[in-house]
């Protein structure tokens, strides 16, 4: 919502393009050389990392433009979008690798990978891991959706550069105690890259989808912003209140009861104060949507009596 976030966000994303690229022309170049299936479907995956940062980088900056007549609630759930660009990418990218390394088993492997395959994936799994640290971390921070399944991303990069060091290293172990069923381990892990890559797209997808449909929050969660309304000078209680979740923030409904006895205008004013309110306590709140009812004796407030004698003494000054 602040600029400082959005320039964090695009630090990230930008960290992400590079690094997965680096990564991928490494891991591409060293897994042709070695004769490494497992390493050239690592490989695939950073690259599809790139397209997924991005596709975040899009999201991000087309969440920073302001409501328009078209969109009066923002542009958040670009971000959202960009998530499920990133999905459905690794879904497809999962399908070719494992399409690719199938074949691969049917033709017959008949040589090892070499030996500089286990440097290169040595040298991921710790870059990976550092920029999943990174990015999951800023994305909680700054609640943004999509920085955090481009951190996710990361993270299933990790395993699937595990999980084709042990096949190389298995093909290797194979070929020096002369056991050539073992050389297929390689492509075997392989295999084992797409199908986790695929996992997680199907998850990332899932959970991308779900996020673009606008739902409140639980009671528990919005607790925090609906004591924080009523605790507003003038406001008797809080009839109704919904804070509904809208990308990386959210926007409150509330309906609140002032006494009958104020002017219109006093009224106005404790809404316009409640708005300011929980937009400056909770950063992730990017709008508030107030209505103002006149307290009601027969409402079943739980105090009815110290509410009407305490009214007067929480108008606004």
């Amino acid at each position: 919502m602040t600029e400082q976030r959005f320039k964090k966000a695009e630090f990230a994303a930008w960290i992400g393009i590079i690094g997965n690229a680096l990564l991928a022309v490494m891991k591409g170049i060293i897994g042709v050389i070695s004769n490494s299936k497992a390493l050239i479907a690592d490989a695939a995956h950073s690259a599809s990392d790139v397209g997924g940062s991005f596709a975040v980088l899009i999201g991000i900056k087309a969440a920073k433009m302001p409501p328009d007549k078209d969109h009066p609630y923002g542009h958040g759930k670009a971000e959202s979008i960009a998530a499920i660009i990133v999905s459905v990418l690794l879904l497809i990218i999962g399908f070719e690798i494992a399409s690719s390394t199938i074949q691969t088993l049917i033709s017959g492997v008949e040589e090892p990978p070499k030996g500089i395959a286990i440097i290169a994936l040595i040298v991921s799994i710790i870059v990976k891991e550092a920029m999943y640290q990174y990015k999951y971390r800023l994305g909680k921070q700054l609640s943004s959706q999509a920085l955090i399944a481009n951190a996710i991303e990361h993270r299933s990069d990790v395993f699937s550069s595990f999980a084709a060091l042990l096949g190389v290293i298995g093909a290797l172990i194979g070929n020096a105690l002369d056991m050539p069923y073992l050389l297929y381990l390689d492509p075997i892990a392989g295999i084992f890259v797409a199908l986790l890559i695929m996992k997680m797209g199907y998850g990332l997808v899932k959970e991308a989808i779900h996020n673009t449909m606008d739902h409140v929050l639980h009671d528990e969660d919005a607790a925090g912003i609906k004591e924080a309304a009523l605790k507003v000078q003038g406001v008797i209680n809080i009839d109704e209140l919904r804070a509904r979740e809208h990308g990386h923030y959210v926007i409150v409904d509330v309906k609140l009861s002032v006494s009958p006895n104020i002017s219109v205008q006093d009224g106005h004013s404790i809404g316009k104060k409640v708005k300011k309110t929980l937009m400056e306590q909770f950063n992730h709140v990017a709008d508030v949507f107030v209505h103002v009812n006149p307290y009601k004796a027969d409402f079943p407030y739980e105090d009815i009596g110290s509410a009407l004698k305490t009214s007067s003494s929480k108008l606004i000054h």
